[in-house]
């Protein structure tokens, strides 16, 4: 059966509630749930978002009062409407495992499952307004509550070099979970499906290419195609699972050499290391960063193959990191096009070239052809596209 398709970005922050509380506090301050919303709706064409740190006390206040003034509707499968965007309430959550701290992203049908869960997060969490709160409880313990809620549980950006599983909490993922606790794994921005399909205990998992966004700008930078009867929670949740022909279709996101931890580097000069050194042998700084590329290459299994439900990731290069498209020209293209989507993938490149310059139209041209020349990133400091 041939369901409609989806483009949903599932793990964007929220980094301030519209009265000025923080939630996020590395986040923007204009990103608070009506304006993640709106932003994804009108700018950037997403037709389902995950909205992280749903279960804050504050962040709760703000959706009932969307409901009662019905700005938001509640979905009959589960989710929240705005317009033509669905909202998936979720949270990001951190656990110690065998060998260091790590997070998931946990996501809940409706607003009463997560009011359930906020208030059994709350008896484990020193301060629960705040997104990505320790919790200080036991890893089965958190998942059996989760489900009992009718949510999911997904180990969040699972290779990057900090608060990760791979990163640093665990060499196999059944040193933490029971695979069939899980619904899918979270890639992060610096790895894509041919790097995580070297893990061979992976392979049964649906992999999922979201933003990890802490602004408005950076919503939609890693999104997922989904087929679906419709756009919902349950739908969601078949979709991760397989079933019945609910399937994630393909992963967009960056080339992982855009990621700013890519590669092994130096975090105080840049320089690149091997994983093997202490020290930075150009600043003497012993603060190395291991790159996901490095980390993956010390765990991967020889034999793994991919499997043969693995969505194709595409790669894509957000507007914003295309040299010279700054915020007038991204509302001179949104205003003429409409979304980020429908510029990245439907317009002619010759309109594009009418409305902002050929050398700009050329730019997104090669990005959709993936023929750009890329720097690679690591050490915490994003890649970039090489200028010509």
């Amino acid at each position: 059966m041939n369901f409609p398709r989806i483009f949903a970005d599932l793990h964007i922050h929220i980094g301030w509630t519209a009265n000025g509380l923080p939630v996020k506090v590395t986040g923007s301050r204009k990103l608070t749930f009506a304006n993640i919303l709106q932003e994804a709706s009108h700018r950037k064409g997403m037709d389902m978002v995950g909205i992280i740190d749903a279960h804050s006390p504050p962040v709760i206040a703000e959706i009932e009062e969307g409901i009662a003034d019905r700005r938001l509707k509640e979905h009959q499968g589960g989710g929240l409407l705005y317009q033509g965007t669905t909202a998936i309430l979720g949270t990001e959550i951190e656990l110690r495992g065998t060998q260091g701290l790590f997070h998931v992203l946990t996501y809940v049908p409706d607003l009463m499952a997560m009011k359930e869960l906020s208030h059994f997060l709350a008896r484990y969490m020193k301060n629960p307004q705040l997104s990505t709160q320790r919790f200080h409880g036991g890893i089965d313990q958190l998942v059996e509550k989760v489900q009992k809620v009718g949510g999911i549980v997904i180990p969040a950006h699972v290779f990057t070099p900090f608060k990760s599983v791979y990163g640093s909490a665990c060499h196999h993922i059944t040193e933490l979970f029971e695979p069939n606790t899980l619904a899918g794994i979270e890639l992060g921005l610096s790895c894509d499906t041919a790097m995580a399909d070297q893990i061979e205990e992976l392979a049964s998992f649906t992999f999922l290419s979201n933003s990890d966004a802490h602004s408005l700008g950076k919503i939609g930078r890693e999104y997922n195609e989904i087929a679906l009867k419709e756009s919902s929670f349950s739908e969601l949740k078949m979709a991760l699972m397989r079933q019945d022909g609910r399937q994630v279709t393909k992963n967009y996101g960056l080339d992982p050499k855009l990621g700013k931890y890519y590669r092994t580097r130096c975090a105080n000069c840049g320089k690149r290391c091997e994983t093997s050194e202490v020290c930075c042998a150009v600043c003497k700084s012993p603060r190395i960063i291991k790159g996901v590329s490095d980390r993956i290459a010390e765990i991967a299994t020889p034999s793994a193959v991919p499997p043969s439900h693995r969505a194709p990731y595409i790669y894509q290069v957000p507007l914003e990191f295309i040299p010279k498209v700054g915020p007038k020209t991204l509302d001179k293209l949104f205003t003429h096009f409409g979304t980020e989507m429908t510029v990245i993938h439907r317009t002619p490149l010759e309109a594009i070239a009418r409305l902002v310059g050929e050398p700009i139209a050329k730019q997104i041209g090669l990005a959709r052809e993936n023929c750009l020349v890329l720097e690679e990133g690591g050490g915490g400091v994003y890649g970039r596209i090489a200028k010509k």
